[in-house]
Protein backbone atom coordinates (compact mmCIF):
# COMPACT_ATOMS: atom_id res chain seq x y z
CA UNK A 1 0.00 0.00 0.00
CA UNK A 2 1.43 3.11 -1.00
CA UNK A 3 0.90 6.75 -0.12
CA UNK A 4 -0.79 9.36 -2.24
CA UNK A 5 0.52 12.87 -2.59
CA UNK A 6 -2.25 14.80 -0.27
CA UNK A 7 -5.16 16.25 -2.69
CA UNK A 8 -5.44 19.99 -2.78
CA UNK A 9 -6.86 22.07 0.40
CA UNK A 10 -6.25 18.57 2.24
CA UNK A 11 -5.04 18.98 6.02
CA UNK A 12 -2.00 17.15 5.72
CA UNK A 13 -1.28 17.40 9.87
CA UNK A 14 -3.60 15.01 10.84
CA UNK A 15 -2.46 12.37 8.66
CA UNK A 16 -1.00 9.44 10.54
CA UNK A 17 1.89 7.31 8.55
CA UNK A 18 1.35 3.89 9.63
CA UNK A 19 5.19 3.55 10.72
CA UNK A 20 5.12 6.66 13.16
CA UNK A 21 1.22 5.17 14.74
CA UNK A 22 3.20 2.60 17.62
CA UNK A 23 5.62 5.30 18.82
CA UNK A 24 3.11 7.77 19.10
CA UNK A 25 1.65 6.17 21.95
CA UNK A 26 4.10 5.14 23.83
CA UNK A 27 5.84 8.79 23.80
CA UNK A 28 2.54 10.78 24.81
CA UNK A 29 2.87 14.02 23.18
CA UNK A 30 6.67 14.31 23.33
CA UNK A 31 7.05 15.03 26.53
CA UNK A 32 9.03 11.29 27.20
CA UNK A 33 8.39 7.59 27.97
CA UNK A 34 6.43 7.15 31.36
CA UNK A 35 8.75 6.21 34.15
CA UNK A 36 7.38 4.51 37.46
CA UNK A 37 5.48 5.32 39.70
CA UNK A 38 7.21 4.52 42.66
CA UNK A 39 10.88 4.91 42.74
CA UNK A 40 13.05 2.01 44.00
CA UNK A 41 13.83 3.88 47.70
CA UNK A 42 9.96 3.36 48.56
CA UNK A 43 8.45 0.43 50.46
CA UNK A 44 5.54 -0.04 47.82
CA UNK A 45 8.16 -0.92 45.33
CA UNK A 46 8.54 -3.90 46.14
CA UNK A 47 6.09 -6.98 45.61
CA UNK A 48 4.10 -9.12 48.12
CA UNK A 49 6.01 -11.95 47.71
CA UNK A 50 9.28 -9.74 48.29
CA UNK A 51 8.04 -8.71 51.66
CA UNK A 52 6.80 -11.98 52.40
CA UNK A 53 10.75 -13.36 52.10
CA UNK A 54 12.08 -10.76 54.12
CA UNK A 55 9.14 -11.49 56.59
CA UNK A 56 10.74 -14.97 56.86
CA UNK A 57 14.18 -13.93 57.15
CA UNK A 58 13.95 -11.43 59.51
CA UNK A 59 12.52 -13.91 61.74
CA UNK A 60 14.78 -16.82 60.72
CA UNK A 61 17.44 -14.42 61.80
CA UNK A 62 16.12 -13.73 65.38
CA UNK A 63 15.56 -17.16 65.84
CA UNK A 64 19.41 -18.14 64.85
CA UNK A 65 20.16 -15.29 67.45
CA UNK A 66 18.26 -17.50 69.94
CA UNK A 67 19.47 -21.20 68.94
CA UNK A 68 22.98 -20.20 67.78
CA UNK A 69 24.80 -23.31 66.14
CA UNK A 70 21.60 -25.85 66.06
CA UNK A 71 20.61 -24.14 62.91
CA UNK A 72 23.49 -24.58 60.72
CA UNK A 73 23.21 -26.55 57.47
CA UNK A 74 19.41 -25.63 58.08
CA UNK A 75 17.81 -24.36 54.13
CA UNK A 76 14.55 -22.22 54.42
CA UNK A 77 12.52 -21.76 51.55
CA UNK A 78 9.31 -20.47 50.53
CA UNK A 79 6.74 -21.86 47.70
CA UNK A 80 3.74 -20.48 46.74
CA UNK A 81 1.29 -23.36 48.10
CA UNK A 82 1.76 -26.76 49.16
CA UNK A 83 2.20 -29.54 46.66
CA UNK A 84 -1.47 -30.90 45.78
CA UNK A 85 -0.77 -34.34 47.28
CA UNK A 86 -0.38 -33.90 50.94
CA UNK A 87 1.78 -36.05 52.99
CA UNK A 88 0.52 -39.46 55.00
CA UNK A 89 0.11 -37.56 58.21
CA UNK A 90 -1.60 -34.09 57.04
CA UNK A 91 -4.99 -34.72 57.52
CA UNK A 92 -7.86 -32.27 56.15
CA UNK A 93 -6.24 -29.05 57.10
CA UNK A 94 -4.01 -27.30 54.27
CA UNK A 95 -0.33 -27.00 55.40
CA UNK A 96 1.13 -23.78 55.90
CA UNK A 97 4.98 -25.19 56.42
CA UNK A 98 6.78 -28.45 56.34
CA UNK A 99 9.59 -29.94 57.39
CA UNK A 100 11.71 -32.36 55.63
CA UNK A 101 14.61 -34.18 57.02
CA UNK A 102 18.01 -34.61 55.92
CA UNK A 103 19.01 -36.90 53.56
CA UNK A 104 23.58 -37.92 53.63
CA UNK A 105 22.96 -40.22 51.41
CA UNK A 106 21.61 -37.88 48.69
CA UNK A 107 23.50 -34.90 49.66
CA UNK A 108 20.59 -32.74 51.24
CA UNK A 109 20.68 -30.99 54.36
CA UNK A 110 17.54 -30.09 56.42
CA UNK A 111 14.82 -28.36 55.05
CA UNK A 112 11.90 -25.89 56.39
CA UNK A 113 9.58 -24.55 53.83
CA UNK A 114 6.94 -22.51 54.20
CA UNK A 115 3.92 -21.68 52.02
CA UNK A 116 3.18 -18.72 51.01
CA UNK A 117 -0.58 -18.09 49.89
CA UNK A 118 -2.11 -20.16 52.95
CA UNK A 119 -0.66 -17.73 55.30
CA UNK A 120 -1.17 -14.85 53.70
CA UNK A 121 -4.95 -16.07 53.17
CA UNK A 122 -4.98 -16.72 57.05
CA UNK A 123 -3.76 -13.32 58.15
CA UNK A 124 -5.48 -10.21 58.06
CA UNK A 125 -2.75 -7.51 57.82
CA UNK A 126 1.17 -7.54 57.76
CA UNK A 127 1.66 -7.85 61.62
CA UNK A 128 -0.38 -11.61 61.34
CA UNK A 129 1.76 -12.31 58.69
CA UNK A 130 4.80 -11.85 60.55
CA UNK A 131 3.00 -13.66 63.95
CA UNK A 132 2.20 -16.56 61.81
CA UNK A 133 5.50 -17.45 59.92
CA UNK A 134 6.93 -16.91 63.54
CA UNK A 135 4.61 -19.62 64.67
CA UNK A 136 5.09 -21.98 61.74
CA UNK A 137 9.09 -21.39 62.06
CA UNK A 138 9.08 -22.63 65.35
CA UNK A 139 6.50 -25.49 65.33
CA UNK A 140 8.96 -26.95 62.27
CA UNK A 141 11.95 -26.45 63.95
CA UNK A 142 10.32 -27.45 66.91
CA UNK A 143 9.93 -31.06 65.03
CA UNK A 144 13.06 -30.65 63.52
CA UNK A 145 15.20 -30.97 66.96
CA UNK A 146 12.64 -32.96 68.81
CA UNK A 147 12.43 -29.77 71.16
CA UNK A 148 9.08 -28.38 72.45
CA UNK A 149 7.85 -25.29 70.80
CA UNK A 150 7.96 -22.92 74.04
CA UNK A 151 11.90 -23.94 74.10
CA UNK A 152 12.69 -22.38 70.55
CA UNK A 153 11.08 -19.22 71.30
CA UNK A 154 9.48 -18.50 74.86
CA UNK A 155 7.02 -15.90 73.35
CA UNK A 156 5.44 -19.26 70.89
CA UNK A 157 2.12 -19.15 72.64
CA UNK A 158 1.28 -15.06 73.47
Amino acid sequence: MTEEPPAAGRDVSRVVLPSRRGSARRDRRGRGLRGPLLPPTLPGWRTRGERFDETLLSTVERLEKHLGSDLDGVEFAVEEVPPSAPAPWETGAVPLGRYFPADPAAGLSHRIVVYRRPVVGRSADSDDIAALVRDVLVEQLAQMLGRDPEDIDPTYRD
